[in-house]
């Protein structure tokens, strides 16, 4: 179903992958135990929390085209992260695109790549950073941020981060097909209802500007719909700050 490459120590699992993306299978799952350069998006830096947490890049090569439900990929992998973190009894949240969050704290992030040559799709390039054990210490690190990891939840070590990742990849892979077939429609029900702020109003950040209003909906397409006092706004991108 899938191949897996293992580093015990990287650069960044999205790095190596686009290197070395013309000799990568389709279906390719990058691991490393710790990375030194990993980053999110805008190139916000992800800071490593040690080797007890997940870093990972998938490389898929569905088509030679970009066809418009790969824009949603970071949507699926949000909601198949939330569907495996309940099942440890934590409640889960998606901060549009995406962030999953724990009570309001960053415990995964993805960024989401494509490598186009001329008219032609090379790769997609999903990197995903979980935080599965962080110490006060490493919490320490980022206290401008709200973090947390899934030990810090479940007051305990989490010991077994092979079972994690063999979660994660079975739910995505087993429902990526489907997903390529039908796209953003068919997890909208259930990417919505865990994006707690909508009906609320929120200032996203766009790269030039910053835009108002009431966060009413997403779009069959995974756009978020504002309704502002002009009128609707369609965002296919931002950074939430409130």
């Amino acid at each position: 179903m899938y191949n897996i490459i293992n580093f015990e120590q990287i650069d960044s699992t999205n790095n190596y992958a686009k290197l070395n993306l013309n000799k990568i299978l389709d279906r390719t799952v990058i691991c490393a135990d710790s990375q030194s350069a990993g980053r999110g998006r805008f190139n916000r830096k992800w800071v490593d929390m040690g080797r007890g947490n997940l870093f990972i890049s998938l490389v898929l090569k569905p088509s030679c085209v970009f066809e418009k439900n790969y824009a949603a990929l970071t949507q699926f992998t949000a909601v198949i992260l939330c569907r495996i973190f309940e099942e440890y009894g934590v409640q889960p949240e998606i901060k549009w695109p995406n962030d999953v969050l724990i009570d309001g704290k960053k415990i995964a992030g993805i960024l989401s790549e494509s490598v186009i040559k001329g008219s032609s799709l090379q790769g997609l390039i999903i990197g995903i950073g979980i935080n599965l054990n962080a110490d006060k210490d490493s919490l320490s690190l980022v206290a401008d941020k709200k973090i947390t990891a899934l030990n810090v939840e479940l007051l305990r070590e989490y010991e077994d981060k092979k079972l994690f990742l063999d979660k994660f990849l079975y739910g995505f892979f087993s429902s990526y097909d489907r997903f390529l077939s039908g796209g953003f429609l068919c997890i909208k029900d259930e990417y919505s209802k865990r994006c707690n702020f909508l009906s609320e109003r929120i200032c996203v950040n766009l790269l030039n500007k910053q835009v108002k209003g009431i966060a009413e909906r997403f779009t069959d397409s995974g756009e978020l719909v504002l309704k502002a006092d002009n009128g609707e706004i369609i965002l296919t991108a931002g950074d939430i700050l409130y």
